[in-house]
C-alpha cells in the first residue's frame, strides 16, 4: 500500500474543511454519525478543523442496536451537539406508498436516501455544509447508494482507502471500540461490508491501489499478492459495474 505521512494528511484535510466552510459562508457542518469508522473519523477531523460548536451530528438509526450507542460515544467524546432521529417510521411510510413489496436492496436504498434527505434538511435550515463519509475503497467499488450516502457537499475521506482511514482514526484518537468493530452499513441485521463485497478490505485495497493508481496488469497483481486471478477480476468487475455512480447524469450531444 501507499506510504503516507498521516500528520500531513490530517493537516491537509483540516485545511480543506476550513477553506470550504469559509468559502461557502456557512455556519459549519452536519455529519451523519453511524457509529462506524468513517463517520467517526470525519467527525473528529471536522471538530479539529472547526471546533465542536460548528459540528452537528445526526444519528439516524433504523434499528435500535449497538450502532446507536457507538454513534453516541463518538458525539459525546467530541462534545458536539447531536440529534437521534429514528428513520423507521419514515421508511415505513415510503414502503406503504409502493405498489410492490421492496426487496432487501431496494429497502436499504430507501433507508440511505432517507438519511440524505434529513441531513440536507438540517443543512438548509441551519446554513451548514453536509460532510460525506465515503472513502476511496467505497467510491471505486460502488459500495454506496447513488444519491444516498454518496451525496454530500464535500467528502474529506474520498481519497483515502479504507485501511488508511483506520490508520488515520488511530492518530486522531477515535475510540478503540469504533476502530475495532466490523464495518457495516447497518441496512439489515448481520450485514457486513466485507461480506457484501466478497473480499477483505486489506486485500481489496492492495488490489485497488495496484489496479487503479499504479496501472499494474492483472496478471502481475495476482503474482505479486500471491492470489488467484479471479480475486483481481472480481475487484475489476466491481469497479467497472459501478462506473455510472462516479459521474453525473449525461445526455446526448445536441
Amino acid at each position: 500500500m501507499r506510504s503516507l505521512n498521516y500528520d500531513e494528511v490530517i493537516n491537509k484535510i483540516v485545511l480543506f474543511i476550513q477553506e470550504k466552510v469559509k468559502e461557502s459562508k456557512t455556519n459549519g457542518v452536519v455529519i451523519g454519525v453511524s457509529g462506524g469508522i468513517d463517520s467517526a473519523t470525519t467527525a473528529f477531523l471536522a471538530v479539529k478543523a472547526l471546533g465542536k460548536e460548528k459540528v452537528l451530528g445526526l444519528i439516524l438509526p433504523y434499528y435500535e442496536n449497538q450502532d446507536v450507542e457507538d454513534a453516541k460515544l463518538v458525539c459525546e467524546t467530541l462534545g458536539i451537539e447531536y440529534k437521534i432521529i429514528p428513520i423507521k417510521p419514515i421508511v415505513d411510510v415510503f414502503e406503504k406508498s409502493l405498489d410492490f413489496e421492496a426487496d432487501r436492496v431496494t429497502k436499504g436504498n430507501i433507508m440511505v436516501r432517507t438519511r440524505m434527505i434529513l441531513l440536507y434538511a438540517h443543512a438548509n435550515a441551519k446554513n451548514l455544509l453536509v460532510l460525506g463519509t465515503s472513502n476511496k475503497s467505497e467510491l471505486l467499488t460502488g459500495y454506496y447508494t447513488k444519491w444516498g450516502d454518496g451525496a454530500s457537499d464535500y467528502a474529506p475521506l474520498i481519497n483515502l482507502y479504507k485501511t488508511e482511514v483506520w490508520e488515520l482514526a488511530k492518530r486522531l484518537g477515535v475510540p478503540e471500540r469504533i476502530i475495532n468493530k466490523k464495518p457495516t452499513a447497518g441496512l439489515w441485521e448481520g450485514q457486513t461490508d466485507e461480506g457484501e463485497l466478497g473480499i477483505s478490505y486489506k486485500l481489496l485495497d492492495e488490489i485497488l491501489h495496484r489496479l487503479i493508481d499504479l496501472k499494474v496488469p492483472k496478471e502481475k497483481i495476482a503474482k505479486e499478492l500471491e492470489i488467484p486471478m479471479k480475486k483481481v477480476e472480481h475487484v475489476e468487475k466491481l469497479v467497472k459495474k459501478s462506473e455510472h455512480k462516479r459521474r453525473l447524469p449525461i445526455g446526448p450531444e445536441i
